[in-house]
């Protein structure tokens, strides 16, 4: 049994006549809007949209070429860039400012306070604990 030979990705019948459909669309509601705008009732309004709908189907037209574009550049292999290296690269020393340490203090009353919140955190959690019911001798003999 023979394979038959792969077809381009970019010759896509289906995708091809969606755009169709679409620009036709477009066209058909571009003639639409400017029969009501000649009709005794047209706004301004219906002339914008007269110039709008055929933007539309060239989008649509614009958005499959640059797919197929898009397409055929994956399709080939890229070139080597000569003088690129691949390997990753790191940020050179001096360019981002240092981090500012924190100051070692010595002052008591820093050490106090900090020894009373760690206080307060525990006592916090062990009262959290035993809010759980995870605070019993069985389980803690370990």
């Amino acid at each position: 049994m023979s394979v038959p030979p792969p077809r381009p990705a970019h010759n896509r019948p289906a995708l091809i006549a969606l755009v169709c459909v679409v620009a036709l669309g477009c066209l058909a509601l571009a003639w639409w809007q400017w029969e009501r705008f000649e009709s005794s009732s047209g706004t301004g309004q219906n002339l914008g949209y007269a110039l709008q709908w055929p933007l539309f189907a060239g989008f649509a037209v614009f958005a499959y070429v640059r797919f197929v574009r898009l397409e055929r550049e994956a399709e080939e292999p890229a070139p080597p860039r000569p003088g690129k290296a691949e390997a990753p690269r790191e940020i050179p020393a001096g360019i981002l400012p240092d981090r500012p340490e924190a100051a070692k203090s010595d002052d008591p009353e820093t050490a106090a306070y900090n020894q009373y919140l760690a206080q307060l955190h525990a006592s916090d959690i062990d009262a959290q604990v035993r809010t759980a019911g995870l605070h019993s001798p069985e389980r803690n003999a370990g």
